[in-house]
């Protein structure tokens, strides 16, 4: 467990499986449109694609098992199936709900980056009732390249005016925390499948080894606050 090496101005947060309770959704959404092709969505496929872009996930599904349908489809089927799922049971996690206040109210710069498209995103984030707390909501389809490479973080902290060293990032995927330290940026990891010895979640500035099972609210601050010892 390390420190940031300067005071932090910006907090970027995944949002699947960080903010809101919704990684389940999601490889439901995975297994039901590759069910439709005929291609099981297996244990491999879940670990790999945790965190990572839509958009580029169904170009490598497309080129992977040869589907008929080309990746802008692809996409759509997913994000039609997945807000099929989501409208009626995508929670906020209790413990983020809490955060979301106090760093607000310590004048922090809040965004929202992931991998899931931007209309997902805005829908998302204004059913669970936290757009008010977020500067900036940013898609990976939004950058260049999508996480393990650090594109959006760095574009999040550059239309917040902030430099990648005072920028910290909350992530519940190896991709994630990958991108985070690649774009030099202290990370909280907030594991959503368990870790294994390792595994980049071991090179977090602050690892919450059980997931969202050890992770509050209180914990985080003390952890920013340099209280943790």
């Amino acid at each position: 467990m390390t420190k940031p090496t300067r005071a932090v101005r910006a907090v970027l947060f995944d949002l699947d499986g960080t903010l809101v309770d919704s990684e389940p959704n999601y490889l439901e959404a995975d297994r039901l449109l590759l069910a439709g092709y005929g291609v099981a969505f297996t244990e491999e496929l879940k670990r790999r694609y945790v965190g990572y872009g839509n958009a580029a996930m169904m170009e490598e599904f497309h080129e992977r098992f040869r589907l008929p349908d080309g990746p802008g489809i692809l996409l759509a089927k997913k994000n039609a199936l997945y807000l099929d799922l989501a409208r009626r049971n995508t929670l906020l996690f209790p413990e983020m709900a809490r955060l979301l206040p106090e760093l607000k109210g310590r004048g922090i710069s809040l965004a929202v980056a992931s991998g899931s498209s931007p209309a997902v995103i805005e829908e998302i984030v204004a059913q669970v009732g936290i757009s008010a707390f977020f500067d900036l909501l940013l898609s990976s389809e939004e950058v260049p390249r999508p996480k393990p490479a650090p594109d959006i973080f760095l574009e999040a902290a550059r239309r917040l005016g902030c430099p990648p060293s005072s920028a910290l990032v909350v992530e519940d995927s190896a991709h994630g925390v990958e991108a985070a330290l690649a774009a030099g940026m202290a990370v909280v990891a907030v594991p959503t499948l368990a870790p294994s010895r390792g595994d980049v979640f071991y090179r977090a500035h602050r690892l919450f080894e059980g997931g969202m099972a050890d992770f509050t609210a209180r914990a985080f601050l003390e952890w920013l606050d340099g209280a943790d010892r």
